[in-house]
């Protein structure tokens, strides 16, 4: 199996251009909402993509700015913030290289894009950045998941004349990787891609975040409720300390 690229080179060209039309689910701007509206902003949305839920999130007037690494991503981020009459501050980098020159009460991903880092060192580094990009007593919320063995190979999504199918998968669950092969195809134009789900356990992200400086305030079942130590979908409700 090829090399996966990076995200930013993931969502690149005809990627970027059918990731809206087949995406599988779309992100409930409520939990975030919420998430903003308690912890205060201004706030930043880490791995934004086309802009949802964020521009969801700036249409109820909030304080919300996004950051991604691909550049096509933001670029559709754009055109339809112009298209809802929306102004929203935009920034292209990756979360574990970010440096944005200001501080944040809450910084969240919408959905589990901490999952698209291919290690744990990557994961730490992203979650270095983003203690330094909270202010004292700032709160972050990162959703994780464990992907499912079957990775629905040769189950095409289709909108029109865009597809795309999971064609080859490959797991490992010692280093806590699956990389799947995508085909995404629209008329003629064909493309595929290698795509990586990098997994964690609850209590090696908890290690990771307290590494980084950051305090573990709860972690989450998808009902918002404290989850099972061997559940499959959380969120990591984190903060950074406040000096004494």
């Amino acid at each position: 199996m090829t090399t996966a690229p990076e995200p930013s080179a993931f969502y690149t060209g005809l990627v970027a251009r059918l990731y809206a039309p087949l995406r599988s689910t779309n992100a409930d701007p409520a939990p975030y909402t919420a998430f903003v509206r308690h912890a205060g902003g201004p706030a930043l949305e880490l791995g934004c993509g086309d802009g949802e839920p964020l521009l969801a999130l700036r249409a109820e007037g909030l304080d919300v700015e996004g950051l991604d690494s691909s550049a096509d991503m933001l670029d559709r981020c754009r055109v339809r913030a112009d298209a809802a009459g929306l102004d929203v501050v935009l920034h292209h980098a990756s979360m574990e290289a970010m440096d944005l020159g200001r501080a944040y009460r809450a910084i969240y991903l919408a959905g589990p894009t901490f999952n698209l880092l291919p290690d744990d060192e990557r994961v730490a580094a992203a979650l270095a950045r983003i203690h330094a990009h909270l202010e004292p007593g700032g709160r972050a919320l990162a959703p994780l998941f464990v992907p499912e063995d079957d990775p629905n190979l040769g189950r095409t999504r289709v909108s029109g004349t865009m597809r795309v199918t999971p064609i080859a998968a490959e797991r490992d669950d010692e280093a806590r990787v699956m990389t799947t092969v995508l085909r995404y195809e629209d008329g003629g134009e064909v493309l595929e891609r290698p795509w990586v789900l990098h997994w964690h356990t609850q209590d090696g992200f908890r290690a990771l975040a307290e590494a980084a400086g950051l305090v573990v305030q709860a972690v989450l079942d998808p009902d918002g409720r404290p989850a099972a130590p061997d559940a499959d979908a959380v969120a990591f409700v984190l903060r950074r300390p406040a000096p004494d």
